[in-house]
């Protein structure tokens, strides 16, 4: 038996980015760097694991839009298309970096990338959402969802209805990719506010997880702190983050991505070579963009002309010492609190998944090492997910998490403060305007039908955290304010052609085309919820 559990959870997310009017949005590179740097690498590491028979229990939360953009033919075609243009970049670059301290990274990018192709197209039909199932039905992942589309739920309750179209939407997305509906779900942004977790038990949802202090800081003090889980009252269970093993990762300053022996992010071919020799690799009309080629390392760390040579070997062995680390950090923390527990102290780890690979190239690397350590090098810790813990350990403190994010400072502000609390006014009288709109029609078919569902869909788009945090961190700022707005009006012009029975087929098509996500949805997601009810329209 093991002294205690590592619980690592990734949390997969990207807005919901698709342009069919256009293949040269930057903003779908978004989609592409996370495939070629973070999701396929995943999928790699998780390939070599089971093939060498090396046990491991991950937990990896896959949000609606990135599983929609993962499914979507469209986006596929584009990625392979895209994909073969930076295999052919590689072969340019080995021979151009013939000769000097760049070749060995310039040879590592041309075997890496034509590997991710193999595992894209020919392992998985160009279908990621396939290979984390086989993941999954093998018994190494728990897969758990996200709300539908990342919508920052504390600042929703003021309209349930919202809130449930979010989490309803989501599981049967879910359900539709995977087979079976999730036990547990990732709360955007960490985003718990009391109550919530009653809507949750309402759709089968076990478990989700907080910052630490959303515990910590529970209506009754728990008497594990984070290092088991508590109860809410709807007997839906919330796992607290642990403060120490986090920071040992995603912190760039005092965790291992800093480390000046791995790749640097800011510095890329894009914007180093010159432009005739990149201009077929960058934007057609001359935009400097990230190639995902990066030949330094973390050094000089406010110049970036001030960078050595990336040296892959050295990555490797700092990747493994690193994992050494964590390891043994983790073993001291389980034999320290298991003399204070009655039960195996549980160690919950989440971060971003796109932290592996994207931000920090060598983080597949690293976990991949990691697993391994665990299942050969050592006895204390055993990796387990949220739903394993509680088959084990049934019996938990009932208490009530206090609101809180995992967001800067802990609560709300980066998603509320003076640059976007504009748009919540919109959000909310649109959330109203869509409860009411399936209360009017508890039936509907034909062109009819079509309209409540895409009025459904702009309303979960413009509902996504991700505008929000862009505007607020100053970040493709035009980008999130346009997609926000052209949601709203979308769904606003829909509201009065149905309202007034005057349905634009054309225009109707041609949203359902832009913006397909939820092929399925059920407008009646919105209705009003048990006995109460609301003014129809007339």
């Amino acid at each position: 038996m093991a002294k205690g559990y590592l619980a690592i959870v990734l949390h997969a997310h990207l807005p919901y980015v698709r342009h069919p009017e256009s293949e040269h949005f930057l903003e779908e590179k978004w989609f592409y760097e996370a495939l070629s740097e973070t999701y396929i690498p995943m999928v790699e590491i998780f390939e070599r694991l089971v093939q060498d028979n090396v046990p491991f229990r991950l937990t990896f939360s896959i949000s609606p839009p990135l599983l929609s953009m993962f499914t979507d033919p469209l986006l596929q075609q584009r990625y392979v298309k895209h994909l073969g243009k930076l295999i052919e970049l590689t072969h340019k670059e080995e021979s151009r970096t013939y000769g000097t301290p760049y070749h060995q990274a310039a040879l590592m990018y041309k075997t890496r990338l034509q590997k991710a192709y193999d595992i894209f197209v020919h392992h998985y039909g160009c279908n990621l959402a396939t290979a984390f199932k086989r993941f999954q039905d093998l018994g190494r992942l728990e897969i758990t969802t996200c709300a539908a589309t990342h919508g920052f739920l504390p600042l929703m309750m003021i309209n349930p209805q919202a809130v449930r179209a979010q989490i309803k939407e989501a599981i049967k997305l879910h359900k539709d990719h995977f087979g079976v509906e999730p036990k547990g779900i990732w709360l955007p942004e960490c985003g718990y506010y009391e109550g919530v977790d009653d809507i949750l038990k309402e759709y089968g949802i076990n478990f989700f997880f907080t910052d630490s202090h959303g515990v910590l800081f529970a209506s009754h003090r728990p008497k594990f702190g984070v290092y088991a889980p508590i109860y809410c009252r709807s007997s839906v269970a919330a796992f607290g983050r642990d403060i120490e093993s986090s920071k040992q990762v995603w912190s760039a300053n005092e965790g291992y991505p800093g480390d000046p022996d791995y790749r640097e992010f800011y510095r890329d071919i894009g914007y180093d070579l010159d432009h005739e020799y990149i201009k077929d690799y960058i934007h057609p009309e001359g935009i400097r963009i990230h190639t995902g080629l990066k030949y330094h390392r973390i050094t000089g760390k406010v110049d970036l002309s001030d960078k050595q040579p990336y040296n892959p070997e050295w990555a490797r062995g700092k990747a493994e010492q690193h994992a050494g680390n964590f390891m043994f950090n983790r073993e001291k923390q389980v034999d320290y609190l298991a003399n204070y527990m009655d039960r195996p102290p549980l160690i919950v780890s989440p971060y971003d998944a796109e932290l592996f690979g994207h931000w920090w190239f060598e983080g597949p690397l690293w976990l991949e090492m990691l697993i391994r350590k665990i299942a050969f090098d050592q006895k204390s810790i055993e990796l387990i997910t949220p739903s394993d813990y509680l088959t084990r350990h049934k019996c938990n403190q009932v208490a009530t998490p206090c609101q809180s994010t995992w967001g800067a400072a802990g609560y709300n502000e980066v998603w509320l403060n003076e640059k976007n609390h504009w748009i919540y006014r919109h959000l909310h009288m649109i959330a109203d305007r869509m409860t009411e709109l399936a209360d009017s029609f508890p039936k509907a078919e034909g062109n009819l039908l079509r309209a409540l569902k895409q009025a459904g869909r702009e309303v979960l788009l413009a509902q996504s955290s991700d505008w929000a945090f862009i505007i607020s961190t100053g970040t493709m700022v035009p980008y999130a304010i346009r997609r926000t707005k052209q949601h709203v009006a979308n769904f606003l012009q829909l509201y009065d052609q149905i309202k007034y029975c005057k349905i634009d087929e054309g225009y109707l098509a041609h949203l359902e085309w832009q913006n397909n996500i939820f092929p399925d949805i059920d407008y009646r997601s919105w209705r009003t919820h048990a006995d109460k009810t609301k003014t129809a329209i007339s």
